[in-house]
Order: C-alpha cells, then structure tokens, then sequence
C-alpha cells in the first residue's frame, strides 16, 4: 500500500452512538441533579427537608415569594458590586495585559508568572490583611470597598487571558494604525479593545461570577447590614429560618438565575476566535 493511500475510517454503528448518547445524559443527568433538588425544594416550602418528595404535585411559589422579599434587597446589592467589580477589573487587567503582549517589558515572563501565583493565595489570608487597611482608608462597609476586593479575584485570571488573546493579534495591523496618526492609547482603545472583544466578555464574564459568588470578602469587611451581597444573605438566612429550607433554596434558586443568563448568552463569545472578522 502507498504511503499517501487514505485509510478509510469505519464509521461508527448505530449501537456505538446510542451508547455514547446515553451515556452522556446519563452524566448530564448526574450533574443537573444538584439544581433539580434545589428547585424541586423551593417549589415545596411546607415540607421538611427530609419530607420533600422526589416530584412536587403542585406548583407553589410561595417560598419565592417570600425568598424575594426577604433578600430581594440583597440581589440588588449583589448586582450593583458585581457590575463595579467587572469595571474596575477590567480598567486594570486590559492596559495591563495589553503592556505586558506588546511593550516588551523585562521579566513580563515573571510578572505573569507571579500574577499566577496570587491565584493561589487562600482568600482568607487576603480579606484579613485587607480588613486592617480597610479600616484606615475607610472603607469598611462600603460598596466601593467590596467592589475593589471582588475585582481583586478577577483581575490576575483577567491578566492572564487577555494577555494570551493580545499577543496573538498581528503587528501589521498595530504598525497600519500608528502610520495613520494614531497614539499609544487611540491605538489601544481603537484597535486592540475592538480586537480583543471576545476575551474583554470572557474576562469580564469571570469577574462577575467572581464577585458575584464572593462570601469571604462580603463577610470580613461588612460588620453591618448596610452592604449585604445574597451570598452573605443566605448564610444569615438559614440561621434565622433553617427549618424554611423551601425559602431557603427559593433564595439560592433566584441568586443562580442572573449568572446562568449571563453564561447562555456569552459561550458564543468565548469559543470565538479573537480575530475573526476584524481584518477585512
């Protein structure tokens, strides 16, 4: 046989695929279960935990109504930080990425390196040394206090990707726009931003599932009620009413809704290539 013969490939039978198939909602299934459990619960508020029954025979939406009631004011909180957090990560981690892809700093290696590192620092060790200058600077209790801490949790990851996606974006087009007049920052906010549109959503996207999930920051540097995320909420929440489990999982049903949207509508963005349609 040649070398450059094709060796035909046997397609795959019929009983093959429909093992594949059920296998995978069979781990589908496993995974989704956490989320059906939970809102199979919040549609039975009367019943105990150990009561509730694997299908509700009705629909009573009377524990998410007292769910948003009792933490409505707390979602909002959530969203007003977490849409902060995503600013001012992505103010930070953008020019920052972008100096690191394209100035040809010295040991930019090892700045991103050790941007790495910090990802692996306990959350704990940083909220308790954050809560001493906190305390100097005053913001304790205080939105902008929280928003700079949840950014902290996004803007090394957001370092990270965006550097990978604006080193991949071709010079000629970074040279076009500087012969045309354009300065350091027309070029970068003209230019590569529009480029790196794909990985600005993925970034900004973490960030908000970062901050939105945040507890540790919320609950070190909060010593009252005046700023409380859901996450926060909830924890008080099932020491105040843990036998309203229904309440209670109402509550963590509704604090998912806002990051499940978010993921449908920017998976399209995320598996994007960072160049596509932006040379003609």
């Amino acid at each position: 046989m040649a070398a450059d013969t094709p060796v035909a490939t046997k397609p795959r039978g019929p009983r093959r695929r429909l093992g594949s198939t059920v296998a995978g909602v069979l781990i589908l299934c496993v995974m989704l279960f956490p989320l059906y459990w939970m809102l199979n619960t919040a549609l039975q508020p009367e019943s105990g935990l150990l009561q509730v029954d694997p299908v509700p025979g009705s629909l009573d939406l009377s524990g998410f109504s007292k769910a948003l009631s009792d933490q409505g004011g707390h979602l909002l909180t959530s969203l007003v930080v977490s849409i902060g957090a995503v600013a001012i990560c992505l103010a930070v981690a953008a020019p920052a990425a972008y100096g690191l892809a394209r100035f040809g700093l010295r040991g930019s290696r090892t700045i991103v390196f050790g941007t790495l590192i910090t990802q692996m620092v306990p959350g704990i060790v940083i909220a308790n040394a954050l809560y001493n200058s906190y305390v100097d600077l005053g913001l304790v209790n205080s939105y902008f206090g929280l928003m700079l801490a949840d950014a902290s949790l996004g803007i090394p990851f957001s370092i990270v990707l965006m550097r990978s996606f604006m080193v991949s974006i071709p010079g000629e087009v970074i040279e076009a726009a500087q012969v045309d007049g354009a300065g350091p920052v027309r070029t970068f906010v003209r230019v590569v931003l529009p480029m790196s549109r794909n990985s600005l959503i993925t970034s900004g996207l973490f960030a908000f599932l970062f901050s939105w999930s945040d507890f540790m920051f919320a609950l070190t540097l909060n010593t009252t009620d005046d700023v409380k995320p859901v996450t926060l909420g909830i924890y008080q929440y099932i020491g105040a009413h843990v036998g309203d489990w229904g309440s209670v999982m109402a509550a963590s049903v509704l604090s998912a809704i806002p990051a499940a949207i978010l993921l449908v509508l920017a998976q399209k963005y995320i598996a994007a290539g960072i160049t596509g349609g932006s040379v003609k």
